[in-house]
């Protein structure tokens, strides 16, 4: 029997979420992209340098620290308040949070409003999921949804890398940034060094998602199943214990840990990509091609401002090839979610269909990162590819997965312990790993011996998630109700 044909409303449920999904990733893809200038403005320390290196350590795990406490909470209030509130205040507060971000007049600033952002993202995957899988009862139709509007996910990865690489073309050409008053009272005023920067301009327009949500959010409804337990006084209170319990414990840890890995190979190892690059041949000489036309067109002017000029163009032409190769592997991220939504309706076995993506990983990743990473620019963007295809697929696996082995009581409780204890908290930390190993003070050998540690633990992420696979307990559909 075929599905029931989507309504109006359900195509616009579909519209929200695909925005939300989008804008997770969109938010989160930032700071690879914008770390690099930002520390630069904000505390003036080298790529490669003790001082950079840790505060890259801290601005990737102290948010992610933040999301996984707030969105383990996040989750059960999905369970307790239902699932369409929770889901709007969380991309508001996302939204918002980026925006005031592109004010940063400090890294502790910079720092606060990412653990904001972090937050509302968390929170904002778990309530969409549970949304979504209990508003299309139809078991095809759900895989589907699930599947498909999570590959905006990726979609909104390339769309960063564009906004990004627009913003560093057309900065200059922008209003300047200026601290505004109604922050002071928080942050003490300061004063925007780079007013027409171009990680300023990306981190703002992390408020576009706000814009639909607050027009269409009056137009949504709630999970119909969730609403019609709540009002008869049948919906069970969640509880964090009960997913320890001898019948959930198993799917609870295993799931965790497996989230965790797919994050590892993600934090521990692509999003270093940006940092990376700047070793590679090609774009080396083009950062001194840039910065040599810099220092000719502004010849004449004064020595302090030649080199400034010069300085600016080359780093400009590193992030504009950075945002470059972002953009190629936010597309193998959205065929892997398309090949996954695809897959999931015809592989029933959910191991089977997790391991199609793991085991080709325990050779694409060491090969990408050991190899074509410090070859050459094209062998890279071609290795990145197939890296964001098979990690990103990953995600989307989990949001079908997880609604399907917990009872609605505590599917977002369960689902938020997994992706934000394990994803955000866990996985996350591998980005101050693999920063961490990587720390050298030899500044020109440090793209290199980033892009060796990515390999090790990309690799090695990906060996653990293997060996998990063994003991993913298969969905009993009976628990989606």
């Amino acid at each position: 029997m075929p599905a029931p044909k989507l309504t109006s409303t359900q195509w616009l449920i579909c519209f929200i979420a695909s925005i939300g999904f989008a804008f997770d990733i969109y938010e989160l893809l930032m700071l690879p992209l914008i770390v690099g200038p930002a520390l630069q403005e904000l505390i003036g320390a080298a790529p490669g340098t003790p001082e950079f290196n840790s505060w890259v350590g801290k601005l990737f795990y102290i948010p992610a620290i933040a999301g996984g406490v707030f969105g383990l909470l996040g989750g059960y209030l999905t369970d307790r308040l239902g699932r369409r509130r929770v889901l709007t205040w969380s991309i508001l507060i996302y939204a918002f949070s980026a925006f005031a971000a592109g004010y940063s007049t400090s890294v502790e600033m910079l720092l606060f409003f990412r653990c904001l952002v972090f937050i509302g993202v968390c929170v904002e995957f778990v309530a969409a999921v549970a949304w979504l899988a209990e508003l299309f009862p139809d078991p095809k139709q759900r895989e589907k949804v699930l599947g498909y509007t999570q590959a905006f996910s990726s979609i909104g990865g390339l769309l960063v890398a564009v906004a990004n690489g627009l913003c560093i073309k057309y900065s200059l050409n922008f209003p300047a940034i200026h601290f505004p008053d109604f922050l002071s009272g928080m942050f003490g005023g300061g004063v925007v060094t780079d007013e027409h920067a171009a990680w300023r301009y990306t981190l703002m327009s992390g408020l576009i998602p706000a814009i639909p949500l607050i027009i269409i959010r009056p137009f949504l409804p709630e999970s119909p199943a969730w609403a019609q337990k709540k009002a008869a006084g049948t919906l069970k209170r969640p509880s964090l214990g009960e997913l320890f319990t001898p019948e959930l414990r198993r799917t609870t840890l295993v799931t965790t840990a497996m989230f965790a890995m797919a994050y590892g190979a993600a934090f521990g190892a692509i999003q270093h990509i940006p940092r990376i690059i700047p070793g590679l041949p090609e774009v080396k000489a083009a950062s001194a091609a840039a910065s040599e036309a810099a220092a000719t067109a502004n010849a004449g002017k004064p020595p302090e401002v030649i080199k400034k000029a010069s300085i600016v163009a080359g780093k400009k032409a590193e992030q504009s090839i950075a945002a470059n190769t972002t953009k190629i592997q936010e597309v193998g991220g959205l065929v892997g979610r398309f090949l996954l939504a695809a897959l999931a309706v015809v592989i029933v076995s959910r191991r089977k269909l997790l391991r199609l993506f793991v085991v080709p990983g325990l050779a694409v990743m060491p090969l990408v990162f050991a190899y074509c990473a410090v070859t050459g620019l094209i062998p890279l963007q071609i290795g990145i590819f197939f890296a964001g295809l098979l990690t990103v697929a990953q995600f989307s696996f989990w949001g079908n997965y997880l609604p399907r082995v917990y009872p609605m009581h505590l599917r977002g409780t369960g689902e938020s312990f997994a992706a934000n204890i394990g994803g955000r908290l866990i996985g996350t930390s591998f980005a101050w790993v693999t920063t961490t190993l990587a720390t050298t003070t030899d500044l020109a050998a440090a793209p290199a011996k980033l892009a060796y540690t990515a390999a090790a633990v990309g690799f090695g992420v990906y060996l653990v998630s293997l060996i998990l696979s063994f003991f993913l307990p298969e969905p009993k559909e009976e628990l989606l109700d």
